[in-house]
């Protein structure tokens, strides 16, 4: 399978998603800078986190006028994946690819530590191998993780099955005490209506190493190459 990683100035994460995708997975990756017009074949896109350019007006705002970024809406508008994780969900709200927005965590401070989360779905590329029960301990980075949508759009989420992981705490509750950032509903990850684009704060690439001693974010890799073959 050919893996495109989207970088943009200040993009911190390509590496280590790369790392996961080539060395642990063993998938072939194309590196595309963000002023590229071409997707170069890739079956599946990811857009890394850290800080894309013009995160000072509202993360992801600048960045989802990218040129490489009106490919990656023509390719999700025709059914390719594409997985934004941080700051790369971030853009696909700001891109209309994926509904709500993130707003300033709760606590108005940049968070960094381990969280639990668990899949609420099987339904979806990224989900459907791994046990709805079990909570995944993966790492968050971010000042702005706060997850919000209008009432309409967050019961069009609920009744579609699109929230694909809520945080949670070790044992797999979910409540408000296991909320990191205070976004809604506790939701930290959803899908488009097609299934094929997704969004998450956590980061499953910093988990998915045996010698970080964590591999929960492995599941996740491990449920897209399950069902999508080489």
């Amino acid at each position: 399978m050919k893996f495109g990683v989207v970088i943009f100035p200040g993009s911190n994460c390509d590496e280590d998603i790369i790392h996961v995708l080539e060395k642990i997975m063993g998938q072939q990756v194309v590196r595309l800078w963000h002023k590229d017009h071409s997707l170069q074949g890739c079956d599946f896109i990811v857009l890394p986190g850290g800080f894309s350019f013009g995160d000072y007006l509202r993360s992801g705002a600048i960045a989802r006028f990218s040129p490489i970024m009106q490919e990656v809406i023509k390719f999700a508008q025709n059914g390719g994946y594409v997985m934004g994780i941080c700051n790369g969900f971030q853009i696909l709200t700001e891109s209309g690819l994926l509904p709500g927005t993130l707003l300033h965590n709760k606590n108005r401070k940049f968070i960094c530590r381990n969280i639990y989360m668990k899949p609420q779905t099987a339904d979806t590329l990224i989900t459907a191998q791994i046990d709805p029960q079990r909570a995944l301990k993966i790492p968050i980075a971010h000042g702005e993780g706060n997850y919000f949508a209008a009432p309409e759009v967050l019961k069009t989420l609920n009744d579609n099955n699109q929230v694909i992981f809520r945080y949670c705490d070790e044992a797999g509750n979910i409540t408000d005490e296991a909320n990191p950032n205070g976004a809604i509903e506790n939701i930290a990850g959803i899908c488009n209506e097609g299934r094929n684009v997704f969004g998450f704060m956590p980061h499953p690439e910093r988990a998915a190493d045996p010698l970080l001693g964590n591999e929960d974010g492995l599941a996740i890799f491990e449920s897209i190459l399950s069902l999508v073959k080489a």
